[in-house]
């Protein structure tokens, strides 16, 4: 991949709520990636049917194909997700559960970046750690280095517009991003 390709990275959002911090994170995404890079969000992990192995039998609910085939289509999934009892939420987990039954995978060797926030102060490490536990058995490749995890969160995001604001916290992202890319690009290289 040489350095004037585009890139487009999908988020892949964990949470529901209406006010989320998480959100706002996501879509502040964008205006921080470096130039070349295009990031859009995947579909809602809302309109995902709880598993059911009897379901599945039946035909994969529309929702699970239109988001594998834009995973695959993108260079990297960010996924940005709330902490919910020292783990990833349900909304989160079930989405994996359904793709990770398609064939094939559509996480397989697919570049993974990992953002979490959190009111608590340490920002979403544990869920971080449940999602790497699940992203290894879906043989993503997942950025280690740097992990973006926003503790009080609260007091970084605006109240009333949900917008990302903390200065600090957006600088620190963006320098993720641009190690994503690289991580992105030199994973590519050494795909030919």
């Amino acid at each position: 991949m040489n350095n004037s390709t585009p890139l487009h990275f999908v988020t892949l959002l964990g949470s529901l709520r209406k006010g989320s911090f998480n959100a706002a994170v996501a879509r502040a995404l964008p205006s921080l990636a470096p130039d070349g890079v295009n990031i859009t969000a995947l579909g809602s992990v809302r309109e995902f049917p709880h598993y059911d192995a009897d379901e599945q039998a039946a035909g994969f609910p529309a929702p699970v194909l239109a988001m594998a085939e834009q995973i695959k289509a993108a260079d990297g999934v960010i996924i940005v997700s709330p902490e919910y009892n020292y783990s990833v939420p349900g909304v989160l987990k079930n989405c994996l559960d359904w793709l990770s039954r398609l064939t094939p995978q559509p996480f397989a060797g697919k570049p993974i970046a990992i953002q979490t926030a959190s009111q608590g102060v340490i920002g979403g490490a544990r869920a971080q750690y449940h999602l790497r536990q699940s992203l290894v058995f879906l043989d993503a490749q997942v950025l280690n280095k740097p992990e973006v995890m926003i503790g009080q969160v609260a007091g970084k995001v605006n109240s009333e517009t949900l917008e990302l604001t903390d200065t600090t916290t957006r600088d620190f992202i963006a320098g993720q991003l641009q190690a994503f890319v690289a991580f992105v690009s030199h994973f590519s290289n050494n795909e030919k």
